[in-house]
Protein backbone atom coordinates (compact mmCIF):
# COMPACT_ATOMS: atom_id res chain seq x y z
CA UNK A 1 0.00 0.00 0.00
CA UNK A 2 1.12 3.49 -0.76
CA UNK A 3 1.48 5.24 2.48
CA UNK A 4 0.85 8.81 0.66
CA UNK A 5 -2.41 7.31 -0.75
CA UNK A 6 -4.11 5.81 2.07
CA UNK A 7 -3.79 9.13 3.92
CA UNK A 8 -5.47 11.10 0.48
CA UNK A 9 -8.21 7.98 0.43
CA UNK A 10 -10.25 8.53 3.55
CA UNK A 11 -14.38 9.16 3.37
CA UNK A 12 -16.51 11.02 0.77
CA UNK A 13 -14.75 12.94 -1.67
CA UNK A 14 -16.72 16.48 -1.85
CA UNK A 15 -16.39 19.49 -3.76
CA UNK A 16 -15.34 22.52 -2.02
CA UNK A 17 -15.67 25.51 -4.25
CA UNK A 18 -12.76 24.68 -7.11
CA UNK A 19 -11.25 21.81 -5.22
CA UNK A 20 -12.25 18.44 -3.82
CA UNK A 21 -11.69 17.44 -0.54
CA UNK A 22 -11.52 14.50 1.23
CA UNK A 23 -13.49 12.76 4.63
CA UNK A 24 -10.72 14.43 6.71
CA UNK A 25 -11.56 18.02 4.64
CA UNK A 26 -8.19 17.61 3.17
CA UNK A 27 -7.27 18.84 -0.32
CA UNK A 28 -6.68 16.16 -2.77
CA UNK A 29 -6.74 15.94 -6.46
CA UNK A 30 -7.36 12.62 -8.35
CA UNK A 31 -4.53 10.48 -10.13
CA UNK A 32 -5.70 7.64 -11.71
CA UNK A 33 -6.05 5.32 -14.45
CA UNK A 34 -8.85 4.10 -16.29
CA UNK A 35 -9.79 0.07 -16.54
CA UNK A 36 -10.70 0.22 -20.34
CA UNK A 37 -12.15 -2.76 -22.45
CA UNK A 38 -12.49 -4.41 -19.08
CA UNK A 39 -16.50 -3.92 -18.76
CA UNK A 40 -16.97 -2.35 -21.92
CA UNK A 41 -14.56 -4.35 -24.31
CA UNK A 42 -13.25 -2.12 -27.19
CA UNK A 43 -12.01 -3.39 -30.64
CA UNK A 44 -9.02 -1.29 -31.11
CA UNK A 45 -7.85 -2.81 -27.80
CA UNK A 46 -7.58 -6.12 -29.50
CA UNK A 47 -6.81 -5.01 -32.67
CA UNK A 48 -9.44 -5.74 -34.55
CA UNK A 49 -11.09 -3.67 -37.47
CA UNK A 50 -14.38 -1.68 -37.48
CA UNK A 51 -15.94 -4.69 -38.16
CA UNK A 52 -15.23 -6.09 -34.55
CA UNK A 53 -14.73 -2.74 -32.90
CA UNK A 54 -17.52 -2.81 -30.21
CA UNK A 55 -18.22 -5.58 -27.55
CA UNK A 56 -22.16 -6.91 -29.63
CA UNK A 57 -19.57 -7.09 -32.18
CA UNK A 58 -16.75 -9.21 -30.57
CA UNK A 59 -19.80 -11.05 -28.64
CA UNK A 60 -20.87 -12.29 -31.97
CA UNK A 61 -17.60 -12.74 -33.70
CA UNK A 62 -16.73 -15.77 -30.69
CA UNK A 63 -20.64 -17.51 -30.22
CA UNK A 64 -19.92 -17.64 -34.35
CA UNK A 65 -16.76 -18.97 -33.72
CA UNK A 66 -16.88 -21.71 -30.69
CA UNK A 67 -20.67 -21.35 -30.35
CA UNK A 68 -23.18 -19.98 -27.37
CA UNK A 69 -21.92 -22.30 -24.22
CA UNK A 70 -17.99 -21.97 -24.64
CA UNK A 71 -18.52 -18.13 -25.83
CA UNK A 72 -20.60 -17.80 -22.35
CA UNK A 73 -17.79 -19.75 -20.63
CA UNK A 74 -15.16 -17.23 -22.41
CA UNK A 75 -16.72 -14.17 -21.34
CA UNK A 76 -16.80 -15.61 -17.63
CA UNK A 77 -12.96 -16.05 -17.28
CA UNK A 78 -12.45 -12.77 -19.33
CA UNK A 79 -14.10 -10.49 -16.76
CA UNK A 80 -12.52 -12.58 -14.18
CA UNK A 81 -9.05 -12.19 -15.50
CA UNK A 82 -8.56 -8.85 -17.46
CA UNK A 83 -9.08 -6.60 -14.01
CA UNK A 84 -7.43 -8.71 -10.78
CA UNK A 85 -6.50 -8.13 -7.30
CA UNK A 86 -3.05 -8.08 -8.78
CA UNK A 87 -3.61 -5.42 -11.18
CA UNK A 88 -5.27 -3.61 -7.96
CA UNK A 89 -2.56 -3.98 -5.82
CA UNK A 90 -0.28 -2.40 -8.68
CA UNK A 91 -1.96 0.49 -9.41
CA UNK A 92 -1.72 1.51 -5.91
CA UNK A 93 1.90 0.64 -5.35
CA UNK A 94 2.59 2.65 -8.44
CA UNK A 95 1.07 5.96 -6.36
CA UNK A 96 -2.01 6.25 -8.06
CA UNK A 97 -5.00 7.15 -5.52
CA UNK A 98 -7.85 6.02 -7.51
CA UNK A 99 -9.52 4.04 -10.57
CA UNK A 100 -12.14 4.83 -12.90
CA UNK A 101 -14.71 1.67 -13.99
CA UNK A 102 -16.41 2.42 -17.74
CA UNK A 103 -19.29 0.11 -17.52
CA UNK A 104 -21.50 -1.26 -20.17
CA UNK A 105 -25.48 -1.05 -19.36
CA UNK A 106 -25.42 -4.17 -21.41
CA UNK A 107 -22.93 -5.85 -19.12
CA UNK A 108 -25.06 -4.73 -15.95
CA UNK A 109 -28.97 -4.65 -17.38
CA UNK A 110 -31.23 -6.83 -19.52
CA UNK A 111 -32.84 -4.97 -23.04
CA UNK A 112 -35.93 -3.40 -22.51
CA UNK A 113 -37.81 -2.18 -19.81
CA UNK A 114 -38.44 -2.36 -16.64
CA UNK A 115 -34.99 -2.17 -15.31
CA UNK A 116 -33.46 -6.03 -14.91
CA UNK A 117 -30.04 -6.40 -13.56
CA UNK A 118 -28.07 -9.14 -13.88
CA UNK A 119 -26.58 -9.48 -9.90
CA UNK A 120 -24.08 -11.61 -11.15
CA UNK A 121 -22.22 -9.08 -13.03
CA UNK A 122 -22.70 -6.14 -10.32
CA UNK A 123 -20.40 -8.16 -8.40
CA UNK A 124 -17.36 -8.16 -10.74
CA UNK A 125 -18.19 -4.43 -9.74
CA UNK A 126 -18.15 -4.86 -5.74
CA UNK A 127 -15.09 -6.84 -6.01
CA UNK A 128 -12.88 -4.78 -7.77
CA UNK A 129 -14.43 -1.66 -5.08
CA UNK A 130 -12.80 -4.53 -2.48
CA UNK A 131 -9.88 -4.47 -3.94
CA UNK A 132 -9.56 -0.81 -3.71
CA UNK A 133 -10.69 -0.15 0.00
CA UNK A 134 -8.00 -2.80 0.27
CA UNK A 135 -5.30 -1.09 -1.53
CA UNK A 136 -6.84 2.40 -0.93
CA UNK A 137 -8.02 3.64 -3.94
CA UNK A 138 -10.91 5.74 -4.97
CA UNK A 139 -13.58 4.39 -7.59
CA UNK A 140 -14.82 6.17 -9.98
CA UNK A 141 -17.95 4.84 -11.52
CA UNK A 142 -18.54 5.54 -15.43
CA UNK A 143 -21.79 4.78 -17.16
CA UNK A 144 -19.51 4.41 -20.42
CA UNK A 145 -21.91 2.53 -22.42
CA UNK A 146 -25.59 4.03 -21.66
CA UNK A 147 -28.53 2.01 -22.90
CA UNK A 148 -29.60 2.58 -26.31
CA UNK A 149 -25.91 4.33 -26.73
CA UNK A 150 -25.04 8.50 -26.01
CA UNK A 151 -22.92 8.77 -28.65
CA UNK A 152 -23.70 6.64 -32.08
CA UNK A 153 -20.19 5.50 -31.73
CA UNK A 154 -18.30 2.27 -31.24
CA UNK A 155 -17.00 3.49 -27.72
CA UNK A 156 -20.55 3.18 -26.49
CA UNK A 157 -21.35 -0.12 -27.90
CA UNK A 158 -24.30 1.81 -30.61
CA UNK A 159 -26.30 -1.08 -32.43
CA UNK A 160 -27.13 1.19 -35.12
CA UNK A 161 -24.75 3.78 -34.67
CA UNK A 162 -27.40 6.46 -33.66
CA UNK A 163 -26.89 7.84 -30.09
CA UNK A 164 -30.54 6.24 -29.49
CA UNK A 165 -30.47 7.11 -25.70
CA UNK A 166 -31.40 10.57 -26.95
CA UNK A 167 -34.47 9.34 -29.55
CA UNK A 168 -35.69 6.60 -27.15
CA UNK A 169 -37.73 7.49 -24.48
CA UNK A 170 -37.31 4.14 -22.62
CA UNK A 171 -33.37 3.89 -22.80
CA UNK A 172 -33.39 7.63 -21.34
CA UNK A 173 -35.69 5.83 -18.43
CA UNK A 174 -33.60 3.18 -18.24
CA UNK A 175 -30.58 5.07 -17.48
CA UNK A 176 -32.17 7.41 -14.99
CA UNK A 177 -33.25 4.06 -13.21
CA UNK A 178 -29.83 2.60 -13.79
CA UNK A 179 -27.85 5.27 -12.12
CA UNK A 180 -30.60 4.74 -9.22
CA UNK A 181 -30.17 1.16 -8.73
CA UNK A 182 -26.04 1.99 -8.65
CA UNK A 183 -26.17 5.04 -6.19
CA UNK A 184 -28.80 3.24 -4.05
CA UNK A 185 -26.48 0.05 -3.95
CA UNK A 186 -23.20 1.95 -3.32
CA UNK A 187 -24.74 4.76 -0.94
CA UNK A 188 -22.91 3.87 1.88
CA UNK A 189 -19.66 2.97 0.50
CA UNK A 190 -17.00 6.55 0.72
CA UNK A 191 -14.40 4.49 -1.47
CA UNK A 192 -16.62 5.31 -4.46
CA UNK A 193 -15.47 8.79 -5.40
CA UNK A 194 -18.41 9.89 -7.32
CA UNK A 195 -20.80 9.10 -10.46
CA UNK A 196 -19.11 9.54 -14.03
CA UNK A 197 -23.16 9.92 -15.30
CA UNK A 198 -22.61 9.87 -19.15
CA UNK A 199 -19.04 9.53 -20.85
CA UNK A 200 -18.69 11.49 -23.92
CA UNK A 201 -21.91 11.99 -25.25
CA UNK A 202 -22.98 13.58 -28.39
CA UNK A 203 -20.19 13.94 -31.29
CA UNK A 204 -20.40 17.26 -33.24
CA UNK A 205 -22.21 15.02 -36.09
CA UNK A 206 -25.03 14.68 -33.41
CA UNK A 207 -25.17 18.36 -31.79
CA UNK A 208 -29.23 18.41 -32.57
CA UNK A 209 -29.55 16.43 -29.07
CA UNK A 210 -27.20 18.56 -27.40
CA UNK A 211 -30.17 20.62 -25.59
CA UNK A 212 -31.27 17.36 -24.13
CA UNK A 213 -27.94 16.79 -22.36
CA UNK A 214 -28.06 18.95 -19.51
CA UNK A 215 -32.28 18.23 -19.02
CA UNK A 216 -31.41 14.53 -18.53
CA UNK A 217 -28.18 15.20 -16.57
CA UNK A 218 -30.96 17.04 -14.07
CA UNK A 219 -33.10 13.71 -13.83
CA UNK A 220 -30.33 11.42 -13.23
CA UNK A 221 -29.05 13.32 -10.23
CA UNK A 222 -32.53 14.29 -8.83
CA UNK A 223 -33.05 10.50 -9.15
CA UNK A 224 -30.04 9.58 -7.31
CA UNK A 225 -30.28 11.97 -4.70
CA UNK A 226 -33.37 10.68 -3.78
CA UNK A 227 -31.33 8.03 -2.38
CA UNK A 228 -28.05 9.21 -1.75
CA UNK A 229 -27.16 12.36 -0.69
CA UNK A 230 -23.07 12.24 -0.11
CA UNK A 231 -21.65 10.62 -3.89
CA UNK A 232 -20.05 13.72 -6.02
CA UNK A 233 -21.68 13.48 -9.38
CA UNK A 234 -19.87 13.80 -12.29
CA UNK A 235 -20.30 15.52 -15.66
CA UNK A 236 -18.44 15.16 -19.31
CA UNK A 237 -18.99 17.74 -21.71
CA UNK A 238 -20.23 17.03 -25.20
CA UNK A 239 -18.07 16.37 -27.68
CA UNK A 240 -16.19 13.58 -26.56
CA UNK A 241 -16.64 15.65 -23.20
CA UNK A 242 -14.44 18.79 -25.02
CA UNK A 243 -17.23 21.02 -25.39
CA UNK A 244 -18.25 22.92 -22.17
CA UNK A 245 -20.64 25.41 -23.25
CA UNK A 246 -23.80 23.30 -22.28
CA UNK A 247 -22.31 23.80 -18.99
CA UNK A 248 -24.34 27.31 -17.16
CA UNK A 249 -25.55 26.43 -13.89
CA UNK A 250 -24.07 24.41 -11.47
CA UNK A 251 -26.89 20.64 -10.68
CA UNK A 252 -25.52 20.04 -7.43
CA UNK A 253 -23.79 21.27 -4.39
CA UNK A 254 -21.43 18.30 -4.60
CA UNK A 255 -20.15 18.54 -8.20
CA UNK A 256 -17.13 18.54 -10.75
CA UNK A 257 -17.11 18.68 -14.22
CA UNK A 258 -15.07 16.53 -16.62
CA UNK A 259 -12.85 16.66 -19.53
CA UNK A 260 -11.17 14.48 -21.75
CA UNK A 261 -7.58 15.41 -23.90
CA UNK A 262 -6.01 13.11 -26.07
CA UNK A 263 -3.44 14.44 -29.21
CA UNK A 264 -3.60 18.14 -28.99
CA UNK A 265 -0.99 19.92 -27.11
CA UNK A 266 -0.22 19.81 -23.49
CA UNK A 267 -0.28 23.22 -23.05
CA UNK A 268 -2.40 25.65 -20.65
CA UNK A 269 -3.63 27.33 -24.17
CA UNK A 270 -5.22 23.81 -24.79
CA UNK A 271 -6.88 23.78 -21.50
CA UNK A 272 -7.77 27.26 -21.30
CA UNK A 273 -11.74 26.96 -22.11
CA UNK A 274 -11.77 24.80 -18.94
CA UNK A 275 -10.16 26.76 -16.20
CA UNK A 276 -12.02 29.59 -17.37
CA UNK A 277 -15.66 27.76 -16.46
CA UNK A 278 -13.71 26.67 -13.39
CA UNK A 279 -13.77 30.16 -12.26
CA UNK A 280 -17.05 30.92 -13.82
CA UNK A 281 -18.63 27.74 -12.00
CA UNK A 282 -16.69 27.79 -9.14
CA UNK A 283 -16.40 23.84 -8.84
CA UNK A 284 -13.59 20.99 -9.16
CA UNK A 285 -12.37 20.29 -12.90
CA UNK A 286 -11.16 16.64 -13.96
CA UNK A 287 -9.33 15.07 -16.85
CA UNK A 288 -10.70 11.83 -16.80
CA UNK A 289 -9.77 10.77 -19.77
CA UNK A 290 -6.22 10.81 -21.91
CA UNK A 291 -3.29 9.02 -23.12
CA UNK A 292 -3.26 6.95 -26.82
CA UNK A 293 -0.15 8.86 -27.08
CA UNK A 294 3.73 8.55 -26.12
CA UNK A 295 5.35 8.94 -22.91
CA UNK A 296 7.03 12.68 -23.80
CA UNK A 297 3.24 13.70 -24.74
CA UNK A 298 2.11 11.64 -21.22
CA UNK A 299 5.02 13.81 -19.16
CA UNK A 300 3.94 17.02 -20.40
CA UNK A 301 0.44 16.34 -20.42
CA UNK A 302 0.24 15.05 -16.43
CA UNK A 303 2.64 17.64 -15.39
CA UNK A 304 0.34 20.03 -16.81
CA UNK A 305 -2.89 18.91 -14.54
CA UNK A 306 -0.43 19.30 -11.65
CA UNK A 307 0.45 22.38 -12.40
CA UNK A 308 -3.25 23.75 -12.48
CA UNK A 309 -4.42 21.64 -10.06
CA UNK A 310 -6.81 19.23 -12.03
CA UNK A 311 -7.72 15.52 -11.27
CA UNK A 312 -6.41 13.34 -13.93
CA UNK A 313 -7.32 10.03 -14.94
CA UNK A 314 -4.79 7.78 -17.70
CA UNK A 315 -6.32 5.79 -20.31
CA UNK A 316 -6.02 3.08 -20.06
CA UNK A 317 -4.21 0.44 -17.58
CA UNK A 318 -4.09 -2.81 -20.70
CA UNK A 319 -4.35 -3.84 -23.47
CA UNK A 320 -3.04 -6.06 -26.19
CA UNK A 321 0.06 -5.63 -28.08
CA UNK A 322 1.19 -2.31 -27.07
CA UNK A 323 4.10 0.22 -25.97
CA UNK A 324 1.50 3.11 -24.60
CA UNK A 325 -0.06 1.62 -21.94
CA UNK A 326 1.61 0.12 -18.67
CA UNK A 327 0.03 -3.12 -19.02
CA UNK A 328 0.73 -5.08 -22.49
CA UNK A 329 -1.26 -8.70 -23.10
CA UNK A 330 1.01 -10.43 -25.10
CA UNK A 331 -0.34 -11.60 -29.06
CA UNK A 332 -1.54 -15.31 -28.60
CA UNK A 333 -0.02 -16.96 -31.61
CA UNK A 334 -2.17 -16.77 -34.76
CA UNK A 335 -4.07 -13.69 -33.81
CA UNK A 336 -4.11 -12.75 -37.21
CA UNK A 337 -6.42 -15.34 -38.05
CA UNK A 338 -9.62 -13.76 -36.21
CA UNK A 339 -8.44 -10.12 -37.71
CA UNK A 340 -8.71 -11.66 -41.03
CA UNK A 341 -11.90 -13.88 -40.07
CA UNK A 342 -13.38 -10.35 -38.57
CA UNK A 343 -12.89 -8.60 -41.89
CA UNK A 344 -15.00 -11.07 -43.96
CA UNK A 345 -11.94 -13.92 -44.26
CA UNK A 346 -12.02 -17.54 -43.85
CA UNK A 347 -13.14 -19.05 -40.64
CA UNK A 348 -11.20 -20.65 -38.42
CA UNK A 349 -12.12 -24.14 -37.57
CA UNK A 350 -14.03 -24.48 -33.71
CA UNK A 351 -11.10 -25.56 -32.21
CA UNK A 352 -8.29 -23.56 -33.48
CA UNK A 353 -10.68 -20.72 -32.11
CA UNK A 354 -10.57 -22.26 -29.46
CA UNK A 355 -7.01 -22.71 -28.70
CA UNK A 356 -6.33 -18.86 -29.89
CA UNK A 357 -9.58 -17.20 -27.73
CA UNK A 358 -7.75 -19.54 -24.59
CA UNK A 359 -4.75 -18.07 -25.19
CA UNK A 360 -5.60 -15.27 -24.78
CA UNK A 361 -7.39 -15.63 -21.65
CA UNK A 362 -4.02 -17.21 -20.14
CA UNK A 363 -2.29 -14.06 -21.29
CA UNK A 364 -4.79 -11.56 -19.70
CA UNK A 365 -3.84 -12.03 -15.59
CA UNK A 366 -1.58 -9.09 -14.87
CA UNK A 367 1.00 -11.76 -14.23
CA UNK A 368 1.41 -12.50 -17.70
CA UNK A 369 1.31 -9.42 -19.30
CA UNK A 370 4.29 -7.46 -20.42
CA UNK A 371 5.16 -4.48 -17.76
CA UNK A 372 6.29 -1.40 -18.94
Amino acid sequence: MNIESSQEVSGFVKAAGKKIVNGLGKEILLRGVGLGSWLLPEGYMWHFPEQGDRPRRIEKMITDLIGDNKAAEFWDLYYSRYTSEADIQKIAEEGFNSIRVPINARFLIEDGEPLRVKSERLEFIDQVIDWCRKYSLYVVLDLHGAPGGQTGANIDDSENDKPELFTDESNRRLTIALWRMLAERYKEDWIVAGYDLLNEPLPNWFAEYNDQVMPLYKDIIEAIREVDQRHMIILEGVHWATDWSIFDEVLDDNLMLQFHKYWSNPDTESIQVFLDKRDELQVPIYMGEGGENNTDWFAGAFQLYEDHDISWNFWTWKKLDCTNSPCSVNKPEDWELLIDYVQGGSQPDPLSAEKILWSYLDNLPFESCTYR
